[in-house]
């Protein structure tokens, strides 16, 4: 079993597409990022649903984000295992993952309906009266859906992580170091005076 100290490396440690899929069921919150006009980095935290490979949220279209995204679709969205409902499975996965995607707002019925009850059920964790007064909330007209479609993923696999500093991990089950640790992480370390790695 392999064991490691080397904590600067971190991109060895992805997901499966399972695990990606069951993270992205489960999480109730996600924060997706635009840039401004003015070039700025902002980020607001949404409920979501997973759906097709994509991920939807929805919001007022007179918000800054609207116009900021229609402006230039690319933004990204942050989710953690952090924002897993209370009481859920220990064996889900654990750590984060950001993708790198384009948004397509969508404003037709059949769209927002579907989702508007998706969306209301898992924010109601099962209970029924919430989930018709949330979707009650969200049916407004001046309401739009985003969804974005992922073009990269960064991934941390914390549990993946905890068990190859515990040594309890095949080799087999470690990613490929990405350009960052495998280029970039050692021509900083030269930089600074420091062996490679």
């Amino acid at each position: 079993m392999a064991q490691t100290t080397d904590h600067e490396v971190v991109s060895i440690y992805p997901f499966s597409d399972e695990e990606v899929d069951a993270m992205m069921s489960n999480a109730v919150e996600a924060v997706l990022m635009w840039s401004t006009k003015d070039g700025w980095p902002v980020g607001v935290t949404h409920a979501f649903i997973w759906r097709d490979g994509k991920i939807w949220l929805t919001f007022a279209a007179h918000r800054h984000r609207a116009k900021a995204i229609q402006r230039d679709p690319r933004v990204s969205v942050a989710v953690s295992s952090a924002s897993y409902p209370p009481g859920a499975s220990a064996d889900l996965p654990q750590g984060g993952i950001t993708f790198k995607g384009t948004g397509e707002f969508l404003d037709d019925a059949e769209t927002k309906h579907w989702f508007y009850t998706a969306l209301s059920q898992k924010v109601g964790g099962g209970n029924a009266e919430v989930a018709e007064h949330f979707y009650e909330f969200l049916d407004s007209p001046l309401r739009t859906v985003l969804a974005v479609t992922p073009v990269k993923k960064i991934m941390y696999n914390g549990g993946l992580a905890n068990r190859h500093i515990a040594g309890q991990v095949d080799e087999s089950e470690l990613g490929e170091r990405l350009s960052s640790d495998a280029k970039r992480m050692n021509a900083e370390r030269e930089k600074r005076g420091l062996e490679p790695r």
